[in-house]
């Protein structure tokens, strides 16, 4: 099934739109438009992709529209893989990591479409007042990030006492760790 995945630049654009707002619906030529690709090569993908199981459609209006399929076994890790890719998270973190000495990066909330208590929970040694002027001069976001830093002993005393928020993020699967020198979490 992964060789069928990225054979094409109109499937990747599909795949990031799809994937990246996997609550919106959209008809062919409305996807033409945004993806500035040709009508034939966009048929051509939804049809691959729904064959595959990552796509549903139905018809409204006379118009057939196309929606991802949220139960697909691999949804959440394509999901993951586009957001490292297209978003460029890895270019965030790389960053971050340069703000200050970081054993544990997680990405939540903002950075993959839905709500959590923070967008980013970062574990180590970091400066402030850089990390926020990061965060409001050089990345665009509907809102602020929110982001919570804990130090690594903080950080490990609350894993081993079960503190509920450093589980609910630790353990949610949607969640990106893209730093991660703590080893087994």
């Amino acid at each position: 099934m992964l060789k069928h995945l990225f054979t094409s630049k109109a499937r990747v654009k599909l795949l990031s739109l799809f994937l990246l707002q996997p609550d919106e619906e959209y008809y062919i030529r409305e996807l033409t438009r945004k993806l500035d690709e040709q009508i034939n090569s966009v048929r051509r993908e939804l049809d691959n992709l729904k064959k595959m199981g990552l796509l549903k459609s139905k018809f409204k209006n006379r118009r057939k529209f196309y929606v991802v399929n949220k139960n697909f076994v691999l949804f959440y890790d394509l999901r993951n893989i586009i957001v490292k890719a297209v978003n460029s998270k890895d270019n965030i973190s790389e960053k971050i990591k340069k703000l200050g000495n970081i054993d544990f990066l997680l990405m939540a909330g903002l950075f993959l479409d839905k709500d959590d208590a923070v967008d980013l929970l970062i574990v180590g040694e970091v400066n402030k007042s850089d990390l926020e002027k990061f965060l409001n001069e050089q990345l665009e976001t509907k809102r602020p990030v929110k982001f919570s830093i804990l130090s690594t002993k903080d950080f490990m005393y609350r894993l081993k006492c079960n503190d509920r928020f450093v589980n609910l993020l630790v353990k949610d699967k949607r969640n990106i760790v893209a730093i991660n020198k703590l080893g087994e979490i």
